[in-house]
């Protein structure tokens, strides 16, 4: 019992003393975790940190906020090469050319080696290209000791969007001295002859042609785009000699800029039937589009308003704007602008334009606004007055056509009131020495009446343009003086153009001063080299009709070099008219009902002669003849 006791007692002993020893061993062991933990936490935490700043100023970049991403950079030496690339490219986009210089200047003093990488010196000449600095670009492009595909294309694009045409080609050259092209350098290439050399573009698209690049989506798009803006519509279309049309077809893949590429092509060469096609077929076919589509066909269809099918082409705009409600594209400014506008333009109704204008009008700017009061200018002046002035209520700044479309407006007007009114806004936003304006003014003035005021705003104009002379020409057509107007032609000290003998031809007109029209009219191709065109032909004609010189007002017409239009023949029917020369009057209002068949004017004149003459048989042959055609006399109007 007792070796027992005391077996069981040194066994407690022994075990106590383990337990001791566990004790101190977890704690040594827990107590060198922790030392190491701490000290993995102390040397891992500066990285966290930097990659943490790195993160967070490539994220204000991303979304644009460059002046906060600088700030937070400039406060945090340590950067990776892709943050200070990611800011570059953020300046690029914005087109923040200080930032980026300041940049790229802190970049170096930094890390002088920084410069040695590809990516980022990449990334920095597209920055400088951007931004516009091209001189510089091409000194950084010239001192890099290593190039490859991207540097040689961003400076391809940098000259491409500045339209340097020569310097794209001679970089180019030294491309293909060195790489492969790929479809962006074309693409560049391409894009830069289109406002200029036609002939660079084809060569261009053979060297595509050569090596199999001339379908890729971006090239042909390129191609597309250039073809379109060097291709007239002159003759009829044909579709086998449509180079843009023909890059079309030939592509394996189109995306949807290919076919708003196409749209807006046919739309440019003012083939708007064929945009239209094109459009229809997109949508019957599942392709889709976007807002650029429906513009480019909003367009084409403001450039069929003056055709027959006139209302097949307003149903269309109908069905284009439930389109644009069914996709949301009511949303978007410039679509709701083309949308009033075609309506407009297709004689729409103007409460329907008005209706789509308060829809959206929380969402509209100073560009709708404008485009609004030019829908209702012509045809409800009254109406386009009140929207300028709730434009101002509603604290829109006008603009410069803005005020110009007001002024037009104000020429509808019987008094001065409402131009003056402009004029003096005009002169509170300080656009009083703008030259355009000045010469609305001129025009708005001469229109109410008010020629006194028209002689002032031209007086004190500090330039003066052709545009500001001819005019002031107008005014004094408007107004019946033509000695006037002859004086102030001799103190031009710009070359006439051929509106300036149009304003003088038409001054001498309605003073009859035939003698001194006849010298302008000879004096236009002998002492300006400028061809006489229908418009002074038709002054001419009326100069004589008035002053009873018929047969001379006929022979004229018989030598014109050009076949008279109708208002020749209108002008030449009204002569005859009032001096009662009834054979030649017959044949001016048949060529007139041959041009204008559904016009009720060949008709009244021709039965107002034969009234006129005691031959009430033939002036009643002449009426049931006008009911056979189904033609209908307008009423008169009158704002007196």
């Amino acid at each position: 019992m007792q070796k027992q006791g005391t077996m069981v007692l040194v066994g407690a002993s022994n075990f106590s003393a383990l337990m001791l020893c566990s004790r101190k061993v977890v704690r040594y062991v827990f107590f060198k975790r922790c030392l190491l933990r701490n000290l993995c936490t102390s040397s891992a935490e500066p990285e966290t940190i930097a990659t943490k700043i790195d993160g967070k100023i490539r994220a204000l970049s991303t979304q644009g906020n460059i002046e906060e991403a600088l700030s937070l950079l400039y406060t945090h030496s340590s950067l990776s090469l892709q943050t200070y690339a990611s800011l570059f490219h953020a300046c690029a986009q914005k087109k923040c050319l200080q930032h980026g210089m300041a940049l790229h200047h802190y970049m170096l003093q930094k890390d002088p080696t920084s410069q040695n990488d590809l990516f980022l010196t990449n990334h920095i000449l597209n920055m400088y290209c951007k931004c516009g600095h091209l001189a510089y670009a091409r000194y950084m492009f010239d001192q890099m000791s290593r190039r490859n595909i991207v540097s040689w294309t961003v400076l391809i694009s940098g000259y491409a969007q500045s339209g340097l045409t020569r310097e794209c080609f001679s970089l180019f050259s030294g491309l293909l001295t060195h790489f492969r092209p790929n479809e962006f350098s074309f693409a560049s290439l391409v894009s830069a002859c289109e406002e200029h050399d036609i002939k660079c573009g084809m060569q261009a698209h053979a060297v595509a042609l050569k090596i199999s690049l001339d379908a890729n989506v971006y090239v042909a798009n390129a191609l597309i785009a250039m073809y379109s803006k060097h291709s007239g519509s002159s003759g009829g279309y044909d579709g086998a000699a449509d180079d843009a049309w023909t890059v079309f077809k030939s592509m394996e893949f189109r995306n949807l800029v290919s076919w708003n590429s196409m749209v807006a092509g046919f739309q440019l060469r003012g083939l708007g039937d064929k945009a239209i096609s094109l459009f229809t077929h997109m949508y019957c076919n599942g392709i889709g589009f976007d807002r650029s589509t429906l513009l480019s066909v909003f367009s084409s269809l403001n450039e069929c308003g003056a055709c027959d099918d006139i209302n097949v082409h307003l149903r269309k705009c109908f069905q284009l704007h439930c389109l644009t409600v069914k996709t949301s594209l009511i949303t978007e400014i410039e679509v709701v602008t083309a949308l009033i506008k075609s309506y407009a333009n297709l004689g729409g109704s103007i409460s329907d334009c008005y209706r789509i204008f308060l829809d959206t009008s929380s969402q509209l700017d100073i560009v709708s606004w404008t485009a609004l009061i030019s829908v209702f200018a012509e045809r409800d002046p009254e109406q386009a007055f009140l929207l300028f002035c709730q434009l101002h209520r509603q604290n829109y700044l006008p603009d410069l056509y803005t005020f110009s479309i007001a002024l037009k407006v104000c020429a509808y007007f019987v008094t001065e009131k409402h131009a003056m009114a402009v004029h003096s806004q005009v002169i509170k936003k300080g656009f009083q020495e703008d030259t355009v304006l000045c010469n609305a003014l001129i025009h708005a003035y001469a229109r109410c009446g008010s020629l006194a005021l028209s002689e002032q705003v031209f007086h004190e104009m500090g330039s003066r343009d052709l545009v500001s002379w001819n005019s002031m020409l107008k005014s004094y057509a408007i107004h019946g003086k033509a000695k006037d107007a002859l004086v102030l032609f001799h103190r031009m000290d710009v070359y006439p153009d051929s509106a300036t003998f149009v304003a003088l031809l038409s001054a001498c007109s309605h003073v009859g001063l035939v003698d001194e029209g006849v010298k302008l009219f000879n004096s236009m191709f002998d002492d300006h080299c400028i061809v006489p065109q229908l418009d002074h032909y038709s002054c001419m004609v009326d100069l004589y009709g008035r002053a009873g010189k018929i047969v001379e007002a006929e022979e004229l017409v018989r030598k014109m070099p050009m076949k008279p239009d109708s208002v020749i023949w209108s002008s030449l029917l009204g002569s005859c008219r009032k001096h009662g020369e009834t054979r030649l009057a017959k044949l001016a209002a048949d060529k007139f009902k041959e041009l204008e068949p559904n016009n009720s004017l060949g008709y009244v004149q021709m039965s107002n002669i034969y009234s006129s003459g005691g031959s009430f048989t033939e002036a009643c042959l002449i009426r049931k003849e006008m009911s056979s055609h189904e033609v209908r006399k307008e009423p008169g109007l009158s704002w007196v």
